[in-house]
C-alpha cells in the first residue's frame, strides 16, 4: 500500500516494539490517524505509556528522536499529553505518487489471504414488481461485490429470489387462464404487479379458483412434472424482467446468480434431521421448535424458532438454515454477507445462533447481517406513488435519466444529443446510486431528485464532473492522458499536498469501507478527492504553467482521474469523460 499513514505505521512498528520491550501482553500499536493540525498523528504513546507506567510525553519524544522518520517527516511535534504530529516532506509524497502512478491498481494491494465471500442481495419476488425497496439491497450488495472482487477475493453472488410457496398455486392457475403467450407479454412489459393482483383477486372472489390453486400447491410441492414446467416458465418470465432492471441499474447480477427459495427445499429434510440428531428440537403446542438463547417476544417470554409447523410443513426459517449449511459446506464460504433490511435483524440473528449451536457456523467463518434503512418520501414516510402503491424502481431510474439529460443539455448545449443521452444514463443512474450509498446504510433517507442530481455538494454528479473536468483539461492540452504517466510529480503548493494526500488515501478508504461494510465511507472519500481536485484546479494553473510544473500537474491530474474512476467503479458508478 502507498497510503502515507500506512507507511508511517509500518515504519514505527519496530520503534514501538523496542519501547514496549519483551514480556508484554500484546504488541504495541503506533495508532496512526489523520490530523487537522498536521498530515498525520501518532497516538500510540499514550496507551503504551499506561501499560508501562511511563510518561507518555517522554515516550513520544523518544519516538521523535528515533530517526526512523528521517526523509519521511519534515516536521515532528510532540503535542498534548503525548501525541506526535507528523508533517510529511514534499519529496516523500512525490515518491509515493510515483509508485502509485506506475501501478495499474493505483496503490491498492491484492488481499492476502484470499477469502470466499458469499453476498446475498437484491432478492425480488417472482411475479412481483421490483420497487424502490429493492434499490438499497441491490446497490449496496453490488458495491460490496465489486470491492471484494477488486481485492482478489473469490466472490459468489446469490440472488435469493422469492420463487416458492403457497402463492404459486394461484399464480400458476392464473397463468393457465391467461395463456402463456398473453402472460409472457404482460410480464415482459413489466406488469408483474398487475399479474399478481389479478391472481390474488380471483383467489379472493372465486371459490373454484381457490380450490384449483390449493390443488396446484400440492402438485408443486410434490414436483409434478407439468406443474414444474409451468412454475419454471413463471420464474423465467419474471427473471427476464428483473434482468432488464439490473441492466438499466448497471449491477452485476445475472441468471447465473439466482439462488431462490426453491433451491433449498430439497435440503430442509436433511437439515431438520441434523437438528434432531443434535437434540436441539423439541415439541411446542404441536410445532417443532429450537430454543434460542437471548431472544424474547413482546411479552418478554422466550422466543423459540419454529422449524416445522403443526401440519408438518417446514418453515421459512428452516429454509434459511439450509441456506447457511449450503453456503458453508458446499460453497466453502469464509464470509457470508446478508444485505437485507433492518426489520429482519432478529430473524437473521436467530438463524445464525441456531447454526452456531448446531455446529454449522463456527469461527473463523462469519455470517453478517448488512442491515439498511428505508427510502422515504418528502413526508418522511415510506416512498409511495400518488396512488399509494410502492414506486416501481424502473420508473425512478427512467425519471433520473430524463432529468439528468435536461441538466446536461443546460450545462453543455453543444453536446451531441446521442452522446448526451449516453452520458445522462451514467449521471442519472450514478446520482441514484450515490445518493443511496453515501447515506450511512443503517439510516433512512429522503429520496430527492433535485438534491441527488445537483452538480454541487456531496452528490454523484459532482464527483463525476471532477473526472470529466480532468478529461477536458487533457482535451485542451491536445495530449492523451497516458502520455504523462511516468513523468515526475512535484509537490509544492498546499493544494498539491492536499490532493496528493487524498490520492494516496485510497487503499485506506477501501479498508474503512469494508471494516463494517459501509459504502458511505468510500463515497466520503470520493467526494473529498473530487473536492481536493477542485481546489487544486482553482489555485494551481495547469496548462498555463511553465515546464516542468505543467507536466507535473498534468500527471497529478491524470492520477487523480484514475483513482476517481476506480473508486466510482467500486460503487458501481460510471465516470463520464464529458458532461
Amino acid at each position: 500500500m502507498s497510503d502515507p499513514l500506512v507507511t508511517l505505521n509500518t515504519l514505527l512498528e519496530p520503534v514501538f516494539a523496542d519501547l514496549a520491550g519483551t514480556g508484554t501482553d500484546a504488541p504495541a500499536d503506533p495508532t496512526v490517524r489523520p490530523s487537522e493540525r498536521a498530515d498525520a498523528q501518532v497516538n500510540g504513546a499514550l496507551p503504551l505509556a499506561k501499560r508501562l507506567g511511563a510518561n507518555p510525553r517522554e515516550l513520544a519524544q523518544r519516538i521523535v528522536e528515533s530517526g526512523v522518520l528521517d526523509g519521511v517527516a519534515g516536521e515532528l511535534e510532540v503535542a498534548g499529553p503525548g501525541f506526535v504530529n507528523v508533517t510529511f516532506t514534499n519529496e516523500f509524497l512525490a515518491s509515493q505518487l510515483a509508485e502509485v502512478a506506475t501501478d495499474d491498481r493505483v496503490g491498492v494491494a491484492v488481499a492476502t489471504p484470499s477469502k470466499t465471500v458469499v453476498v446475498d442481495y437484491s432478492a425480488p419476488n417472482v411475479a412481483k414488481e421490483m420497487h424502490v425497496g429493492h434499490l438499497r439491497s441491490t446497490v449496496i450488495g453490488d458495491s460490496l461485490v465489486r470491492t471484494f472482487r477488486f481485492l482478489g477475493h473469490t466472490v459468489i453472488r446469490e440472488n435469493h429470489i422469492g420463487d416458492w410457496g403457497r402463492p404459486f398455486g394461484m399464480l400458476i392457475e392464473h397463468l393457465l387462464d391467461l395463456g402463456e403467450d398473453v402472460a409472457a407479454h404482460g410480464l415482459g412489459q413489466g406488469d408483474l404487479d398487475g399479474f399478481y393482483k389479478q391472481a390474488n383477486a380471483k383467489f379472493t372472489q372465486d371459490t373454484a379458483f381457490q380450490s384449483r390453486a390449493r390443488d396446484r400447491v400440492v402438485l408443486l410441492q410434490s414436483e409434478d412434472p407439468e406443474t414444474m414446467v409451468l412454475w419454471r416458465r413463471l420464474v423465467e418470465m419474471s427473471a427476464a424482467y428483473f434482468n432488464q432492471v439490473y441492466s438499466k441499474l448497471g449491477v452485476l447480477l445475472t441468471d447465473d446468480d439466482l439462488a431462490g427459495e426453491s433451491k433449498y427445499q430439497p435440503l430442509m429434510e436433511g437439515v431438520y434431521a441434523r437438528l434432531e440428531e443434535s437434540d436441539l428440537v423439541r415439541e411446542d403446542d404441536g410445532a417443532m421448535v429450537v430454543d434460542v438463547d437471548g431472544f424474547t417476544n413482546r411479552d418478554g417470554d422466550p422466543l423459540p424458532m419454529i422449524v416445522k409447523s403443526r401440519t408438518g410443513a417446514f418453515m421459512y426459517a428452516t429454509s434459511d438454515l439450509a441456506c447457511v449449511v449450503d453456503r458453508v459446506e458446499r460453497l466453502g464460504a469464509d464470509l457470508m454477507l446478508y444485505v437485507i433490511g433492518s426489520p429482519q435483524a432478529q430473524h437473521l440473528q436467530m438463524v445464525y445462533s441456531v447454526c452456531a449451536a448446531a455446529g454449522w457456523l463456527r469461527p473463523p467463518v462469519e455470517a453478517v447481517h448488512v442491515a439498511f434503512g428505508s427510502v422515504l418520501g418528502e413526508d418522511r414516510k415510506m416512498l409511495r406513488s400518488r396512488s399509494g402503491d410502492s414506486v416501481k424502481l424502473v420508473d425512478l431510474l427512467d425519471e433520473a435519466i430524463d432529468r439528468a439529460d435536461s441538466a446536461i443539455a443546460e450545462k453543455n448545449a453543444d453536446l451531441d444529443p446521442g452522446e448526451r443521452r449516453r452520458v445522462a444514463n451514467m449521471v442519472g443512474i450514478g446520482a441514484i446510486k450515490y445518493a443511496d450509498l453515501s447515506t450511512d446504510r443503517v439510516k433512512d433517507y429522503v429520496f430527492d431528485f433535485d438534491r441527488m442530481l445537483a452538480f454541487e455538494g456531496n452528490t454523484g454528479p459532482y464527483c463525476q464532473y471532477a473526472h470529466a473536468r480532468i478529461n477536458r483539461v487533457f482535451a485542451k492540452a491536445g495530449v492523451p492522458r497516458d502520455s504523462v504517466r511516468g513523468m515526475g510529480i512535484t509537490v509544492v503548493e498546499p493544494q498539491e499536498r492536499a490532493l496528493a494526500l487524498a490520492v494516496l488515501a485510497f487503499p485506506t478508504a477501501i479498508d474503512s469501507m469494508l471494516d463494517q461494510y459501509q459504502p458511505h465511507k468510500l463515497c466520503t472519500y470520493v467526494y473529498d478527492l473530487a473536492s481536493a481536485f477542485s481546489s487544486f484546479y482553482e489555485h494551481c494553473p495547469i496548462l498555463s504553467s511553465d515546464e516542468p510544473v505543467r507536466s507535473s500537474r498534468l500527471a497529478l491530474a491524470d492520477l487523480t482521474a484514475r483513482v476517481l474512476e476506480r473508486a466510482l467503479g467500486l460503487l458501481g458508478i460510471d465516470a463520464p469523460e464529458q458532461m
